[in-house]
């Protein structure tokens, strides 16, 4: 007999099939892989690009670090960088710390947060980019400060949320793992927020799988649920590093993502490897590894790409994993590479 995460596994392996056996046109199209940079500490803009050019990815999702008005990336700098590499933004990783918290109980913190939004629908729109992700509540905090923090978040957020319907940029909310947030920590959470808020300019969603083995019953059911409302998904492995290198069920969830036909302009599936720990904050301010930053890439760009080729193009018989040998190319290994 199954256990309870088999036999949900199992019904979204036998959707799968079947979409495949009946539907096969809707597989044709490739999930887009993109990578949030913000883990890769102060390197270059530049550096950033040529790594992930060189293994394929077309979009990056660029870390918010807008913090003041003279801080950040500059939209046409950016671009021209980008643009030298053949790279698009997918999108802007909103950083939420004390200072700029939604749910803060010290107004001026709040206030942060409201101007930080502006300045990223801003540049992201600037940018080229559809989406910015928004944390109801600071990274890195656990404990709550009272029982207001859930109305004050979403009482801050739409003061700022006509800057997304202005600029055309999609709110996506993240639910983040209890140990490093105090509110909305699931799939369910994020939409009762969203259902509260009632502004069309924060109506998605972003996934994280790391976080989601922690907060969600089943990854890939918790993604069927957010269905339309997704708009990028970060990944990382069980052990929060290069995909490959952990014991998540990747193939799950790739399946999951084709079922909700996800494989649409607009969608992003996005690595973000950045190791396991209470407060991730610290990374993007570390020195980079330029070995240890192209092997994650690496790793996780063709570990996903020969596990999605299975999944959409092998026999399906028995197992979706169980592929001929059951093997991995050369240069993939089931082992951690860093």
């Amino acid at each position: 007999m199954l256990q309870n995460y088999e036999q949900k596994s199992t019904e979204i392996r036998q959707a799968f099939h079947k979409l495949k056996e009946q539907q096969p046109n809707r597989l044709r199209q490739r999930l887009e892989l993109s990578w949030s940079n913000w883990g890769f500490g102060m390197e270059s803009l530049a550096d950033t690009a040529k790594r992930l050019s060189r293994y394929g990815i077309k979009y990056i999702e660029l870390h918010g670090n807008h913090y003041g008005p003279d801080l950040g990336y500059r939209p046409a700098e950016a671009s021209r960088i980008l643009q030298d590499y053949g790279l698009q933004v997918s999108g802007v990783c909103g950083m939420f710390s004390r200072e700029n918290d939604l749910s803060s109980n010290v107004a001026v913190q709040r206030q942060a947060a409201i101007d930080y939004i502006r300045r990223e629908t801003e540049f992201t729109a600037e940018a080229g980019g559809s989406y910015l992700l928004v944390v109801p509540a600071v990274v890195g905090r656990p404990g709550k400060y009272d029982d207001m923090e859930w109305a004050r978040s979403i009482d801050t957020l739409r003061l700022a949320a006509d800057s997304f319907t202005q600029c055309g940029v999609k709110g996506a909310i993240e639910p983040i793992r209890a140990a490093e947030t105090s509110l909305v920590h699931t799939v369910a959470e994020a939409q009762a927020y969203m259902e509260q808020l009632n502004h069309p300019g924060v109506r998605h969603l972003n996934g994280d799988v790391y976080h989601m083995q922690v907060e969600e019953n089943h990854i890939g059911e918790a993604l069927l649920q957010a269905g339309g409302q997704l708009v990028n998904l970060h990944m990382a492995d069980s052990n929060r590093g290069a995909l490959g290198t952990g014991h998540m069920d990747l193939d799950t969830i790739i399946m999951a993502l084709y079922l909700m036909g996800y494989n649409r302009e607009g969608c992003f599936v996005t690595p973000e490897p950045l190791g396991p720990g209470g407060d991730p904050y610290p990374a993007m301010y570390g020195n980079p590894d330029k070995e240890t930053l192209d092997a994650l890439v690496r790793q996780s760009v063709s570990y996903f790409r020969h596990r999605e080729q299975i999944l959409t193009a092998a026999s399906f018989e028995g197992h979706a994993g169980d592929d001929a040998g059951g093997h991995c190319p050369a240069n993939i290994t089931n082992k951690p590479s860093l």
